[in-house]
């Protein structure tokens, strides 16, 4: 079965989503922006995610774990949650 682990930064404005982007642009780690940042409890582990198989997120966030290069940041993904930043670091 196919798995994949992925970590994310949720945020609630778009606005302030593409400004966090800007700064993992500009070389900020992903893990402490998400301390920082995010309005998911997965923040506090730097929003790391841990290993799921599809479906199992809602599915804008799925399509892109699903697709997106690894390593590369994407997003802001809109969900009913918020807008998330998302970092695909494997998949199988």
């Amino acid at each position: 079965m196919a798995q994949a682990s992925a970590q994310h930064i949720l945020i609630s404005t778009e606005d302030v989503a593409n400004s966090v982007k800007a700064q993992l642009k500009d070389g900020a780690d992903f893990s402490v922006l998400a301390k920082h940042h995010s309005e998911c409890r997965s923040g506090a582990r730097g929003g790391d995610l841990g290993t799921f198989g599809p479906g199992q997120m809602v599915p804008a966030f799925d399509k892109v774990v699903w697709s997106a290069p690894i390593g590369e940041v994407q997003g802001p993904v809109k969900t009913h949650f918020g807008y998330h930043l998302i970092l695909v670091n494997n998949r199988t």
